[in-house]
């Protein structure tokens, strides 16, 4: 079945996680493109500062304090964009928290608090959507990761989360296909981005975390996403690098498991440099307003979509760049670049 979305410039977007990182960045970019917006987060200060700047750009926002993982809450976002713009077409579950740790030592209070924001998060906010979108059409949009796809060390329970919303989402697009509901249901799944993810995450490592390389800003994320929400789309990974690295997981599985686990105990980390000082996301809101890291991005844009139109391109191809996209993660960064 063909969803027919509408216009950025007509529709009302609900964005959860909306005071940071690809949260903050889609937010901004969606209003600056003539779309109302519903931020919502647990943040009350960000959400007040973000929504004055859209609004002071004449854009149109409205927020809601809220914790994704409790379903009260997430109903009541649903009410203020009812109540504030008639209802919504777009909704995008995005927000998402992390622990740094080996899943030995992660505590079973830190294990639940990640899924219950990052996977029942997902479910409170899909199943509360699905109420409005049913009845009127629009895009359902989940924030998965290339860690839906492939295992990450020192990272595994996020990545546990992010394999359970893959398959929540999958899953619920087929019943909506078997119902012929007039909704388009979208999986993002980003590389690495630079985001303020390392720094928010709970750290149980003894050096400061951040996210592993290949590195891509989040507008490339935010584009993404606003394209899911006028054009019916199954699922995009971002970053041609991230894409590479999920092929390569899939065809040389035993070689990538060694490359990563070498890889990601280096790069995780940011080497010589303590443990952040700033208190983490994890059960409580942290220090929000940024859109970035602190680690800089390589990369400004990507070019997956071009080599998406290619049809010469094999999962060969894709498989060799997964294992370039491995030696750089393996590499020491001297430098870093923040472009765009």
């Amino acid at each position: 079945m063909t969803h027919r979305l509408k216009p950025l410039a007509d529709q009302v977007i609900v964005i959860t996680g909306a005071t940071s990182g690809i949260g903050l960045t889609t937010a901004c970019k969606a209003a600056a493109r003539g779309a109302a917006v519903v931020l919502a987060a647990r943040n009350e200060e960000a959400l007040a500062e973000i929504c004055a700047g859209i609004r002071g750009s004449g854009g149109r926002c409205a927020t809601v304090v809220a914790d994704v993982g409790v379903r009260e809450d997430v109903d009541r976002i649903a009410e203020v964009a009812r109540a504030e713009f008639g209802g919504f077409d777009t909704w995008v579950n995005n927000a998402g928290i992390g622990v740094y740790a080996t899943l030995e030592e992660m505590t079973p209070e830190d294990h639940e608090r990640i899924f219950q924001t990052n996977y029942w998060g997902v479910v409170h906010g899909s199943l509360v959507a699905l109420k409005e979108l049913k009845r009127n059409g629009g895009a359902l949009i989940n924030m998965g990761s290339i860690s839906s796809d492939m295992p990450s060390p020192l990272l595994g329970a996020y990545t546990a989360t992010k394999h359970a919303v893959k398959g929540f989402t999958d899953s619920l697009r087929m019943e909506m296909l078997h119902e012929g509901a007039p909704v388009s249901i979208t999986l993002i799944q980003p590389s690495g981005i630079d985001t303020p993810f390392g720094e928010h995450a709970k750290n149980y490592m003894d050096e400061a975390s951040q996210v592993p390389p290949p590195v891509y800003a989040p507008e490339v994320v935010a584009n993404a996403v606003l394209h899911a929400a006028e054009h019916p789309t199954r699922n995009r990974i971002v970053g041609g690098w991230g894409r590479g690295m999920v092929a390569a997981a899939r065809v040389v599985p035993s070689l990538t498991d060694r490359v990563f686990t070498y890889a990601y105990y280096k790069t995780a980390k940011q080497a010589g440099r303590p443990p952040r000082e700033t208190p983490d996301n994890l059960h409580s809101a942290g220090e929000d307003g940024d859109r970035y890291g602190d680690q800089g991005h390589l990369f400004s844009h990507s070019l997956y979509n071009k080599a998406l139109r290619n049809p010469g391109t094999t999962l060969g191809v894709l498989a060799a760049a997964g294992i370039a996209a491995m030696g750089m993660m393996a590499r020491p960064r001297h430098h870093r670049f923040h472009r765009g």
